[in-house]
């Protein structure tokens, strides 16, 4: 998609939301669910003689940026959520921001939190399978995040990170898997700062699991987050993980290997400087993830 074309679709949502739905979508349905913050959500809110469905994965308050095209999507959307049944939320974090910012009394009665929900069966059995030549190298420690390349994910300030734990000998490898619109600057950043051995960004992988089985540790460092799927997927291959406090803080409730940064630069440089030092002491012990109440509250939803 052009430059232009991103810059004016999300004006004609704006503008001209009702007859895009008519055009393309409207239709006998019983239920209609819009599954991403924005576009989707200002467009599902016409549909009539339906239950509306919305699902909330970020902190609203962050999704959108600052400036004037912000503070104008949050007045349209104050009125578009009213438009909505339910809303779902991925977080209590994310539930607590949204109300926060739009204090909409007459929503409260409509919001339910319901964590992402994780095949467990299929992760363990997609973990096993061969990942070619490509490896983890566990001759230093090792440590794995899979995430979209935006700046939400702050991978720009892992790389910092890394590369003043180097330059002090604490050697170790982070592997990267997953694709964005930042590849090309995180990329730059690696060669500049002299770390192509050891910070690897891998791409997108179909099968990540092998990956972050071999892996030591997983994190997740965001700037912020929803709930945090892929910290679900490591729980079920029993990772130790590394987080920030973001609402994923929610995703590790009750999981035994975690360790809770503060979200800034020098605070991820602290926790992992005093991981590889062997200065922190993850339980080893192994949990069982389940999802029955998850399922249970999806059934209800969808009154099922």
């Amino acid at each position: 998609m052009s430059k232009f074309n991103k810059k004016v679709i999300p004006i004609k949502v704006l503008t001209c939301g009702k007859k895009i739905y008519k055009k393309y979508i409207e239709g006998k349905f019983d239920i209609q669910v819009s599954f991403l913050e924005g576009p989707i959500t200002r467009i599902f809110k016409y549909g009539k003689n339906t239950k509306k469905i919305v699902w909330i994965h970020n902190d609203i308050s962050k999704v959108f940026g600052k400036g004037l095209k912000s503070k104008i999507k949050l007045s349209v959307d104050k009125k578009t959520y009213k438009k909505y049944d339910k809303l779902v939320f991925v977080s209590k974090d994310n539930k607590d921001v949204f109300n926060n910012l739009f204090r909409i009394k007459e929503l409260e009665n409509r919001e339910e939190i319901i964590y992402n929900y994780i095949d467990k069966d299929k992760i363990l059995e997609k973990a096993k399978m061969e990942i070619g030549q490509e490896y983890i190298d566990n001759k230093l420690p090792s440590i794995i995040t899979i995430a979209r390349l935006v700046p939400q994910k702050a991978i720009d300030r892992l790389i910092n990170v890394h590369k003043r734990l180097i330059d002090e000998k604490l050697y170790h490898n982070i592997y990267v898997i997953g694709d964005g619109p930042e590849k090309e600057n995180l990329r730059k950043q690696i060669k500049n700062l002299k770390v192509e051995d050891t910070f690897k960004l891998m791409g997108k992988r179909e099968n990540p699991y092998p990956y972050l089985k071999q892996a030591d540790y997983f994190a997740l460092l965001s700037e912020f987050e929803g709930y945090g799927m892929v910290i679900d997927e490591a729980k079920v291959l029993n990772k130790k993980i590394i987080i920030t406090k973001t609402a994923a803080v929610e995703a590790v409730k009750g999981y035994a290997k975690k360790l809770i940064l503060e979200n800034t630069e020098d605070a991820i440089y602290e926790g992992l400087k005093q991981v590889l030092q062997k200065n922190v002491i993850f339980d080893d012990s192994d949990t069982e993830f389940e999802n029955e109440e998850l399922l249970n509250k999806i059934r209800v939803l969808f009154g099922d």
